[in-house]
């Protein structure tokens, strides 16, 4: 999947995406975008899937899962 579907996708799931990260920073991440929500979701799928398992990739994130993919994604770019 290409950065322009992964644009055009989010447009999509962007209020959902926001949503989750409001939760996130009543939970005391306060940093956290519904761009990074939507990263954080999006960058194991190879192609877009069905958007039921987009809407509940994205509502089910879990702040752990985040955390881990941050950490991932610091290790990867030093």
């Amino acid at each position: 999947m290409d950065q322009a579907e992964k644009e055009g996708w989010f447009r999509h799931v962007s209020e959902i995406c926001q949503s989750k990260a409001e939760e996130f920073s009543f939970l005391g991440y306060e940093n956290v975008t519904a761009k990074d929500i939507w990263e954080c979701v999006s960058h194991a799928y190879k192609e877009i899937p069905p958007m039921h398992r987009l809407v509940n990739d994205v509502l089910s994130l879990k702040p752990n899962k985040y955390m881990n993919y941050l950490m991932i994604q610091m290790y990867k770019n030093s």
